[in-house]
């Protein structure tokens, strides 16, 4: 068991789930900053953001963004925000890349392809390229956001080209309907093919949330739960908001005897 701290990454909205499917997704700014500052005070110290036009659609647009990281600032000063390139299925590069126009101090890059449940999430090389461009220009730190195996491989041959920095942050976003599965062998041979010196999250999709949650907690990973990946708290049972599954997060945490990390702590274990 690691004794290195945990962080806990709250997925508060995501571009695909609606109020419909659970009322208690947020949408407005004033609502993503309500969730943050739940998900803070349970022990998230990082926001993953994706923001909502007024009816819910998804958007990519930087005044959007603006606004809501501003309302979140002004609740929970010192939680680390880290936008979201991928936006929503379909969007282009140049709409997906419109918040690294605000220079944020994180974000994610999808290093590939994959179906997306009856969609596909297209990520070629050239655009993964072009969006890692902007943020390195931006000054943005890079989580690497992996839905299959060669999703890796396609990272590390970036680093190689200089384009993408060292040391890499991995998250795992496993369990997603097209791509790899959740189980926690799938997760462990992820774990083989990256760097010694990488660091990394996992996100279970759906029932593999909480149980891939419990994997990263043993092996010394650290965990992205949320609306965005699982509307459940369990069967049947919808979540009162992300914040209730950061909370058994840190209660599972506490269990293990892993201590949650400290803003602090977090920043300097992400190299932000």
């Amino acid at each position: 068991m690691s004794n290195n701290p945990l962080i806990i990454t709250a997925a508060i909205c995501g571009a695909e789930v609606t109020k419909a499917d659970n009322p208690a997704v947020p949408y407005s700014a004033e609502e993503l900053a309500l969730e943050a500052q739940r998900c803070y005070e349970h022990g998230a110290r990082v926001i993953h953001l994706h923001v909502r036009n007024e009816d819910g659609s998804a958007t990519q647009s930087k005044d959007v963004f603006a606004k809501a990281i501003a309302a979140i600032k002004a609740k929970v000063p010192d939680v680390i925000i880290q936008v979201s390139t991928g936006g929503a299925v379909g969007m282009t590069v140049d709409e997906r890349t419109g918040p690294l126009d605000l220079a944020p101090e994180f974000c994610t890059l999808t290093t590939g392809t994959c179906n997306f449940g009856n969609d596909v999430f297209e990520n070629s090389m050239p655009m993964i390229q072009a969006i890692a461009k902007k943020a390195n220009a931006a000054g943005t730190r890079i989580e690497v956001e992996v839905f299959d195996a060669g999703f890796v491989d396609n990272a590390l041959t970036l680093v190689k080209k200089g384009i993408i920095p060292e040391p890499l942050h991995f998250d795992f976003v496993l369990g997603v309907p097209g791509a790899m599965t959740g189980t926690v062998d799938r997760l462990e041979f992820l774990l083989s093919t990256i760097p010694q010196n990488a660091t990394w999250t996992v996100a279970g999709v759906g029932r593999f949330e909480m149980p891939l949650a419990k994997a990263a907690i043993e092996k010394g990973g650290h965990v992205r739960v949320g609306l965005e990946d699982n509307i459940y708290l369990s069967k049947g049972v919808l979540a009162q908001g992300s914040w209730e599954l950061v909370k058994n997060v840190a209660e599972m945490a506490a269990q293990a005897g892993r201590p949650l990390a400290t803003h602090q702590q977090a920043r300097q274990i992400l190299g932000i």
